[in-house]
């Protein structure tokens, strides 16, 4: 099973690259975000969508089969 690695550097499927910052948890819902950053602005993202495949009936041309990849 795949899982975030915080301080890890992930490459979006559309190429931007982000660093994780850390996992957290919704204050409302208590679900799991993992909170990244591209350097000028920190993003949320839910932590299931962070790792799940990217939606090839929305983007049929897209080669990588994840939304975020680790890179070194």
């Amino acid at each position: 099973m795949r899982e975030v690695k915080v301080g890890g550097t992930y490459r979006h499927f559309k190429g931007n690259i982000y660093k994780v910052i850390c996992v957290a948890f919704d204050s409302e819902d208590k679900h799991k975000v993992v909170v990244y950053t591209d350097g000028l602005h920190n993003w949320v993202r839910d932590y299931e969508m962070f790792l799940s495949k990217v939606d090839k009936d929305k983007y049929p041309d897209v080669e990588e089969e994840y939304r975020f990849t680790e890179v070194e």
